[in-house]
């Protein structure tokens, strides 16, 4: 009984933190695409830095007090409380700095001041978003009976759907959220900066993080109705089907993006609009992702 009490609370922190990461993931990503902000992220002076991890700590400690990443309530004195929003800015760090490293703006050849100042300015919408990601997209029956109850009717109500209709209602919320975060960053100078520093190894690590990200926010994380999606019936209603289906669509969305703002043109060999999508397919999917909840 221990044993299995010890394994469900380890189960609930890494819940935690995938739920954090995911709504850090929602909310810091098109910011990461942002050259301005790497290069204030390089040249700030330790004094900013510092001021930006206590401003973080502040908003996200405000936010801790309604609901924490961890859906608990606290007291203003509660020190876990203190330590959730630690926990907090830790993922957002820890976020930014992957990303950053998996679009190549942090290299093993830069001194220690430059990706430092990097992953904190870029980690500061991230650990918001860990903070926010509940109240905006968390599920508001938090296990209550009747609503459980109504997911059974729900469900039993799903089977009976035309398939097609519900493959087309998945994805026509991937091409929206895709389309909205793509349209931002799209027309920019950022990805064919970054497109040209992918090498093909990178790029496959891009094509994973993209999956594993859509896969974590859609039926990991807790967001929205999750056992409701994963009983969903359709052409491609499966998690894992599903997932590779909103990143298509996702990248198709990003592909059209950037031919609609001319980074793109049919003259173009096919690799440039292989490595140009699969950079923006990373946000793409996201936004992707994030529309699938809404419907």
């Amino acid at each position: 009984m221990a044993t299995k009490r010890q394994k469900n609370v380890w189960m609930s922190a890494i819940n935690d933190i995938i739920r954090g990461a995911c709504g850090g993931f929602l909310f810091g990503i098109p910011l990461l695409y942002t050259m301005e902000v790497w290069w204030i992220g390089s040249l700030a002076k330790p004094q900013l830095m510092m001021m930006a991890i206590a401003l973080m700590f502040i908003v996200v400690y405000l936010l801790n007090q309604t609901e924490g990443f961890r859906k608990r309530r606290y007291s203003w004195l509660d020190h876990q409380a203190a330590m959730d929003t630690v926990k907090a800015i830790a993922i957002g760090l820890a976020c930014s700095a992957f990303v950053l490293l998996l679009l190549r703006e942090l290299t093993l050849e830069t001194s220690l001041k430059i990706p430092l100042g990097k992953i904190i300015f870029e980690s500061v919408p991230f650990a918001l978003g860990v903070g926010l990601a509940n109240q905006l997209l968390g599920d508001t029956r938090n296990g209550d009976p009747e609503g459980q109850a109504t997911d059974q009717v729900n469900s039993t109500t799903n089977n009976k759907e035309d398939e097609i209709q519900a493959t087309f209602a998945d994805v026509g919320g991937t091409l929206i959220g895709a389309t909205i975060i793509a349209f931002n960053i799209a027309p920019t100078d950022e990805i064919p900066m970054l497109a040209a520093a992918a090498s093909p190894p990178w790029q496959l690590a891009m094509i994973a993080t993209s999956l594993l990200i859509s896969y974590g926010i859609v039926f990991q994380a807790g967001f929205s109705n999750q056992q409701k999606r994963k009983q969903q019936k359709g052409i491609f209603q499966r998690p894992s089907s599903e997932t590779i289906m909103s990143y298509l669509v996702s990248l198709l969305a990003g592909a059209f993006m950037l031919w609609f703002f001319q980074k793109l043109t049919f003259n173009d060999p096919w690799t440039m609009w292989l490595d140009h999508t699969l950079m923006l397919g990373l946000p793409a999917t996201i936004g992707g992702a994030a529309g699938r909840l809404a419907i």
